[in-house]
């Protein structure tokens, strides 16, 4: 299991590529500033899904969004 700093690097590194520089400021600020429950966030959009259509959508968004 890798730590919180690797984690938190790699994903900062996703962003940098994904969105670039000035992107991910404005991404990371608007994270900060807006209160977020993951949780619950997740409670209302996924409560209702089973194991395998959460799969299979998540198979699909990543043939839809390849990250290269």
């Amino acid at each position: 299991m890798r730590n919180t700093a690797v984690i938190m690097d790699d994903g900062i590194n996703c962003l940098l590529e994904s969105l670039g520089a000035y992107e991910t400021e404005v991404f990371i600020s608007n994270l900060i500033k807006e209160p977020f429950n993951y949780t619950e966030w997740q409670r209302e959009h996924f409560a209702n899904t089973t194991l395998e259509e959460f799969s299979k959508q998540a198979v699909q968004y990543d043939r839809d969004h390849p990250f290269r």
